[in-house]
């Protein structure tokens, strides 16, 4: 993967994710020039222990850990399922937190946004996921994004029914592209 290219992560394993429909947006609202990746197979990832973290992890560690190691800049969508994140989700970012201090999350520029179907857009699991995630040691976007109603918030195009907030994602979607190649060039 490119220096610069933004990794799109949706914490949703669901077909017909609203969250995976929110990053499909973030996608077509990034700058000209730069290009996304999409990480795939979170659901792969054994759940995290120290014993299987060693000298070879898993293969499928391996991968999440080197995808986000090449990225410039990460943006992940994440449901709320219980009042959190959603399991998967955390997983992966508990294996890509180690070996800690010097990770895959280590300074990357990270911005987390959210949909659901509550009313309140999955504030408080992108709450818990910035605070994990700062405590891996990303450099997180103080920007947020949350979509409640998400059921009803896209266009049958896939586009966001609401243009506030589609202006609100393209101005976080170049706010982390720019933080992202800042650090890149740096």
């Amino acid at each position: 993967m490119p220096r610069g290219e933004l990794l799109l992560v949706s914490g949703s394993l669901r077909r017909g994710s609203h969250n995976t429909a929110l990053l499909r947006e973030a996608a077509n609202a990034l700058p000209s020039g730069v290009t996304h990746e999409w990480l795939t197979g979170i659901e792969a990832l054994p759940v995290y222990s120290e014993d299987d973290d060693g000298e070879r992890p898993p293969a499928a560690v391996e991968r999440l850990r080197e995808m986000i190691a090449a990225a410039g800049a990460v943006l992940i969508a994440t449901p709320e399922y219980n009042g959190s994140v959603p399991g998967g989700l955390k997983n992966a970012v508990d294996w890509a937190s180690r070996p800690f201090p010097d990770n895959a999350l280590r300074d990357k520029p990270v911005a987390v946004i959210g949909a659901s179907t509550g009313i309140f857009g999955a504030i408080w699991a992108q709450a818990d996921l910035r605070k994990s995630l700062r405590t891996a040691g990303a450099r997180v976007l103080d920007a947020d994004l949350s979509v409640g109603g998400a059921q009803a918030a896209f266009l049958p195009s896939g586009g966001l029914r609401d243009p506030a907030l589609a202006s609100r994602l393209r101005d976080l979607v170049t706010a982390l592209v720019g933080a992202g190649l800042t650090r890149c060039r740096g």
